[in-house]
């Protein structure tokens, strides 16, 4: 069963530039690991980075979690965040049109 998690990333104001070139740079890598369904970025108007990710597996979320792309990142953006990323791990409740209430 598939993995739904909504990762929030809030840069510090002087690095919000640096910071989201950063993301925006790590995105094509992860498309390419095993197990991602989806790996979506958004960015909220008070200026936080919100990923929507979809892993074909838990398995396949933890080794994201100890991927090259991920902990490439996660040096590239030290220091420039209020603090640690917001992750939140979901389990679907689909309702009505399959095609529209669930990812």
């Amino acid at each position: 069963m598939s993995v739904v998690v909504i990762a929030t990333i809030t840069p510090k104001p002087e690095h919000a530039e640096e910071v989201r070139e950063a993301v925006l740079g790590t995105v094509p890598a992860v498309h390419g690991e095993p197990g991602c369904e989806r790996y979506s970025l958004h960015q909220g108007r008070d200026g936080a980075l919100v990923m929507v990710e979809k892993w074909e597996s838990a398995e396949a979320l933890a080794a994201h979690g100890k991927a090259e792309a991920l902990t490439a990142l996660s040096g590239r953006l030290e220091g420039k965040l209020t603090g640690a990323p917001a992750v939140t791990v979901l389990d679907a409740l689909p309702a009505g049109d399959p095609d529209k209430g669930a990812l």
